[in-house]
C-alpha cells in the first residue's frame, strides 16, 4: 500500500497553492506537515484524500491515480478529517461513529455484524465506550474530536489524514488527542498524516516531518533533526532555542521572538497644556477632568 504525490501542482482557479511537489507516504508511520499559514498543507491533504483534483501531476494509491478510484472503494483505504466539523443535531456518540461504516454498506442493506464490530472497536480504542449514548452537543472539544477520530477509525481505512486535529483545543485536550493518535499508530500500525502548527508536538509524536513553504517542500526528515533553531528562524521567521533535559528525552523548541524587528512603539504625545503624565499631580488631573465634564454637560444642554 503506497500513497504517492508525483510532480503535484494544486490550486483553486488561477491561483496556484502547491507547485511541483513529489513525496511518498511511509506506511505504518506518523508523518506531519509543517509550515507557515498559507503554505499549502491543507490543500495537499485534500489532494492526498482524493478531494481535490491536481492541476498538474498526480496523486496515486497503489500506482492508481486517486481520480480513477471509485469513491466508496477509496474511502475504505483513506479516511480524512478536515480542520473543523459541524456538529449534527440530535446525534449521539455512537450514532456518529456508525456513519464511518457508510463506505462499506451496500444499497438497501442494513447494519451487519462486521459494522457493529468495527464501531465497537473504534469506541474502545478511543475510550468512548462509557459515553456512547451521550449527545455530541454535550461533549467538550477534546471529547468531540475523539468521536470524529472514532468515526474515521470505524471506516477501517489503511491511512488516516487529519488537518490540524488539535486546533481550538486547550492544552490538556491537545495532549489527549495526540496520545490517542500515537496509540493507534503504535498498537495497530495505522498510517497517519496530519498537519500541525505545534513544533513540539511534531518532535514528540511524529516519525517524519515534511516542511512546506510557499507551496514547496523545503525539508523532509526526522523532526528533531529538521527543526533546528536556524531552520525554524528561516522558515517560520521566529527565533527559538532548543532546550534539553525533558523527562521523556525529547527536546523542546522554545520561541523567543520574531526574526523581523517590529516597528518601535512611539510614545503618546502629552495633552496640550499638560506636562508629561509622570509629572502631573492629582489636583491638576482632577481640574482637567472637571473641565471636560463641565464642557460635556454644556454641549448636551445646547443640543435640540
Amino acid at each position: 500500500m503506497t500513497l504517492v504525490a508525483r510532480e503535484l501542482s494544486l490550486g483553486y482557479g488561477s491561483r496556484r497553492i502547491v507547485d511541483d511537489l513529489s513525496l511518498t507516504i511511509e506506511t505504518g508511520r506518523i508523518t506531519v506537515l509543517l509550515g507557515p499559514n498559507g503554505c499549502g498543507k491543507s490543500t495537499l491533504l485534500r489532494a492526498l484524500a482524493g478531494l481535490l483534483a491536481p492541476q498538474q501531476g498526480s496523486a496515486l494509491l497503489d500506482g492508481v491515480p486517486l481520480r480513477d478510484w471509485p469513491r466508496k472503494k477509496l474511502a475504505r483505504r483513506i479516511a480524512f478529517l478536515k480542520q473543523t466539523q459541524d456538529v449534527p443535531d440530535g446525534l449521539s456518540v455512537q450514532d456518529l461513529v456508525r456513519h464511518g461504516r457508510f463506505a462499506h454498506r451496500a444499497a438497501l442493506r442494513g447494519t451487519t455484524f462486521e459494522d457493529r464490530e468495527a464501531v465497537e472497536w473504534a469506541l474502545d480504542v478511543t475510550n468512548l465506550v462509557a459515553m456512547r449514548d451521550r449527545p455530541l452537543i454535550a461533549l467538550s472539544g477534546g471529547e468531540r474530536q475523539r468521536v470524529w477520530i472514532a468515526m474515521a477509525l470505524a471506516q477501517k481505512a489503511d491511512i488516516l489524514l487529519l488537518d490540524e486535529p488539535t486546533t481550538y483545543l486547550d492544552l490538556g485536550h491537545q495532549i489527549e488527542v495526540m496520545q490517542t493518535l500515537h496509540h493507534l499508530n503504535a498498537a495497530f500500525g495505522l498510517t497517519l498524516v496530519m498537519s500541525l502548527h505545534d513544533l513540539n508536538q511534531a518532535m514528540r509524536y511524529a516519525h517524519r516531518a515534511l516542511v512546506m513553504r510557499n507551496g514547496r517542500l523545503v525539508a523532509d526528515g526526522v523532526p528533531v533533526d529538521v527543526l533546528t533553531p536556524e531552520f525554524v528562524a528561516d522558515v517560520f521567521q521566529v527565533r527559538t532555542e532548543r532546550l534539553q533535559g525533558a523527562s521523556d528525552g525529547f527536546p523542546v523548541c522554545h520561541p523567543l521572538s520574531p526574526v523581523a524587528t517590529p516597528n518601535p512603539v512611539r510614545p503618546m504625545r502629552p495633552v496640550q497644556g499638560m506636562r508629561n503624565t509622570h509629572d502631573v499631580d492629582a489636583s491638576t488631573v482632577a481640574s482637567k477632568v472637571g473641565n471636560v465634564v463641565t464642557l460635556a454637560r454644556r454641549t448636551s444642554h445646547d443640543r435640540p
